[in-house]
């Protein structure tokens, strides 16, 4: 089993592979996001960061950056493990068939007693996670309301016209009222699903429905991708470089759980390969490690803890509504073996490492604050996104001494704590 490393021997090559949460997006946005961030960051740090995309033919797709820091040099190259496919097919539902998935959702977390569990840990992402389902509903609602108006006036309408030449309308105005009111609600209805870019109700419908559609259980094209970023991990730890470090973003978290704890049990982590780094940003585990089918991911947090291969570090904040800040996510999972040794959660503390200007600006765009771990901070403290994964210390040197969080939260709160054999 591979120890932490005593000394800080430094880093002048790594790889890094970066796993996006639920996210349809092309990975390319993460690219420029790193290039300006990470410009902003080097400037307000004092160091040189430089970015260049990845030539044709270079493989999947990713970019690499070389560092300057504390004057010495790194060279990395970053991957996207890319399943925005995925996300986008899970996300092609028709407006009828979200409502019924919306539904299907509600009952899963709420009859089962997970919501109720998940409010013990962090309001704040369980709040997030009702958004879609008040959303969704309000907007039914609006549009019912839409329609019955315009209904309403165009059978009024056509019955006083109608009463002015002596007419009586009689049964005729429902024939009038039903048409419009059906076209006005689904166009309304329509509307709001083409603006939800504005109101991001069926984006994190889809999101919530699609971790819970197996009560847990990972769906089997998400299995089988996790194989091939799996492999493409297990392909640089074969390398020459000095450190491969995976970083999982919001869901893309829980599944950098189970890839790595797959590779380790499959040996393919070598004793005298590169360091292995493990960075989970934004964390939403207990979203799914709660549910009952959840067996494969509970399995996975309890090994993958006390594990020595990995050095593993959860970085959350109290200000990111949409994650389970500083909860331990293998503890308040039930499953912390008694030899549990990770992760160290640290917080990144927004209120802090952003100044009350930029804070203020931030505080209410809660999905622009749940991407901050990627971002610049304006007096960065020891979590550094760049140095991180373009600076030239490994994730465990870098924290070796660090302790964890006094906020952090390890008390168990799942009603499943199952595992997989």
């Amino acid at each position: 089993m591979k120890t932490a490393h005593p000394q800080k021997k430094g880093v002048r090559r790594r790889r890094v592979f970066y796993i996006p949460g639920y996210d349809p997006f092309h990975p390319r946005r993460y690219r420029e996001l790193y290039r300006k961030e990470g410009t902003i960051q080097a400037e307000v740090s004092g160091y040189n960061l430089t970015l260049r995309p990845k030539a044709k033919g270079e493989g999947p797709y990713g970019w690499h950056v070389t560092s300057r820091i504390a004057g010495r040099s790194t060279d990395a190259d970053f991957e996207v493990l890319v399943w925005s496919d995925i996300v986008r097919g899970s996300m092609s539902q028709t407006i009828a068939a979200t409502y019924l998935q919306m539904i299907r959702t509600a009952w899963i977390y709420i009859a089962l007693g997970t919501l109720r569990r998940l409010m013990w840990l962090r309001k704040g992402p369980v709040i997030a996670a009702l958004y879609p389902v008040g959303m969704l509903i309000a907007q039914l609602l609006l549009s019912l309301f839409a329609g019955a108006v315009a209904g309403n006036l165009l059978a009024k309408g056509a019955g006083v016209l109608a009463g002015l030449v002596g007419w009586s309308l009689g049964p005729v105005a429902a024939y009038l009222y039903w048409p419009l009111f059906m076209v006005v609600a689904v166009s309304v209805l329509r509307w709001f699903k083409w603006q939800d870019g504005r109101f991001f109700a069926y984006y994190l419908m889809h999101d919530y429905a699609y971790s819970a559609q197996f009560k847990g259980a990972n769906p089997p094209a998400l299995e089988e991708r996790m194989k091939e970023f799996g492999d493409r991990i297990a392909e640089a730890l074969q390398s020459d470089t000095d450190e491969v470090l995976v970083v999982g973003h919001s869901s893309g978290a829980h599944m950098a759980v189970s890839i790595l704890s797959d590779l380790i049990r499959a040996g393919r982590v070598r004793a005298d390969g590169p360091a292995l780094g493990f960075l989970s940003l934004g964390q939403v585990v207990p979203m799914v490690s709660f549910l009952p089918k959840a067996d494969r991911l509970r399995a996975d947090l309890a090994f993958l803890s006390a594990r020595g291969e990995v050095s593993w570090i959860d970085v959350t904040a109290p200000g990111d509504g949409c994650a389970f800040a500083l909860c331990d996510p293998v503890a308040v999972s039930g499953v912390a073996p008694p030899d549990q040794r990770w992760p160290l959660v640290i917080s990144a503390a927004f209120t802090q490492t952003l100044t009350p200007e930029t804070w203020k600006l931030l505080r209410w765009r809660f999905f622009r604050l749940h991407f901050q771990y990627l971002c610049a901070f304006d007096r960065p403290g020891d979590y550094d996104y760049f140095q991180i994964t373009a600076g030239p210390y490994s994730l465990g040197d870098r924290y070796a001494d660090r302790l964890p969080s006094k906020s952090r939260i390890d008390v168990p709160a799942s009603k499943y704590t199952s595992m997989a054999a």
